[in-house]
């Protein structure tokens, strides 16, 4: 029996009033909002503001908004602590599904109150960056740094990380790749946070399956795989013959491609244009390779099979979180750090929304193509009788 609709690709499972692609046109819309627009004139904050309420702030709103995530941003001393106990070469994407888990142990679940609901999502937007942070410190055997109120999401975040100060335009870059990165419809991870919600679980479980689902290389990990692959070929004369052998092979070249957009991903567009910026500052050949990468694969698809392939979200920002010091196998976790808002704002929409008609509970049917031995079923044998 041959089945359809594989991987749910084109199927219409809920309403949503956050974020809407056209793939066709290349456009990215969050409430209303051209992506491109954010980027030029947003910030995260704003942007998760108006992620999760359906509205720009206006300043009073958007301060008290601030006010709240500095606030958040600590963590439990009980949870550094215990982040000591893990393996220091334990995969940081497991770290972080297994200490967001663990925040419904410090924190009330929301359970049924939408108002609580925003308040949990405040608490795991601020909190997901000091984890991963802690973790990274702690990891290499350095002290924890605490969270400096003086300084934006994106900037304390880097701070913690590394415990030094960027300049003002590094602190912009990275702004602008978590503005990017805060959602984008029914992706893999969302999808499954709205599932888990469905079931009328708690905020921090739908969230920390969510990062398991994030944390694939087919999803979240891509970028991590783009490093893997620049730092392999490791110069830009080895880029053109390096690409043509892996497709000669029928190798997927990660970075390029994208399930929904038929032409150039706007985010990938920004992100190039962050990691020239970038390369030129640094004086690091990365971005120079990576476009490489980019127009090496469009002319070999085009010319083997006459398809027109284009760059998404994770060809670029590869190149910028390695410029910007960023551990390759911190790549995924700095992307959960953004999607964590377009989880949280889908969470909520799953269980308070007025937009219907969708499912109380998401329950897709398969397709069972396993073994049939007649209307009765398979004749169990005693051990005695198998051969």
């Amino acid at each position: 029996m041959e089945t359809k609709n594989i991987g749910l690709r084109g199927i219409e499972v809920a309403d949503s009033k956050i974020s809407n692609i056209d793939g066709e046109k290349g456009k990215l819309i969050y409430r209303g909002y051209d992506i491109l627009d954010l980027t030029k004139n947003s910030s995260f904050e704003e942007t998760s503001y108006l992620l999760l309420y359906d509205s720009l702030p206006n300043k009073q709103q958007l301060d008290e908004f601030d006010r709240k995530l500095i606030e958040a941003r600590y963590i439990p001393k009980q949870m550094q602590k215990n982040m000591g106990n893990w393996r220091k070469d334990a995969d940081p994407m497991d770290m972080l599904q297994a200490f967001v888990a663990a925040l419904a142990g410090y924190y009330d679940e929301e359970f049924s109150a939408k108002d609580a609901s925003y308040e949990r999502s405040i608490n795991l937007i601020a909190k997901v960056p000091t984890i991963i942070a802690s973790w990274q410190r702690i990891r290499n055997g350095l002290k924890i740094i605490d969270p400096d109120p003086s300084l934006g999401h994106a900037a304390n975040f880097l701070y913690m990380m590394s415990g030094e100060r960027q300049d003002p335009e590094v602190e912009r870059i990275f702004d602008i790749c978590l503005i990017l990165h805060a959602d984008h419809t029914f992706n893999a991870s969302t999808f499954t946070a709205r599932q888990v919600a469905s079931t009328r679980a708690h905020m921090y479980s739908a969230s920390s399956a969510a990062i398991g689902a994030l944390s694939g290389e087919l999803h979240g990990g891509a970028n991590t795989e783009v490093m893997k692959m620049l730092l392999e070929i490791g110069e830009i004369e080895k880029v053109e013959p390096w690409i043509k052998e892996k497709m000669s092979k029928g190798d997927r070249i990660m970075g390029m491609g994208h399930a929904v957009y038929k032409t150039y991903d706007p985010r990938a567009q920004v992100l190039k244009e962050l990691s020239r910026k970038l390369g030129e500052k640094t004086k690091e050949p990365w971005f120079d390779m990576t476009e490489k990468v980019e127009n090496t694969t469009i002319s070999e698809m085009k010319t083997q099979k006459d398809i027109d392939i284009y760059p998404n979200v994770d060809l670029y920002s590869a190149s910028i979180y390695y410029m910007l010091k960023i551990p390759v196998d911190l790549n995924t976790p700095i992307f959960a750090i953004s999607r964590v808002v377009g989880w949280s704002a889908h969470i909520i929409e799953e269980k308070f929304a007025e937009a219907a008609p969708k499912p109380a509970l998401y329950r897709p049917k398969a397709v069972y193509v396993g073994k049939y031995c007649g209307p009765q079923g398979c004749e169990y044998k005693t051990m005695d009788l198998r051969k």
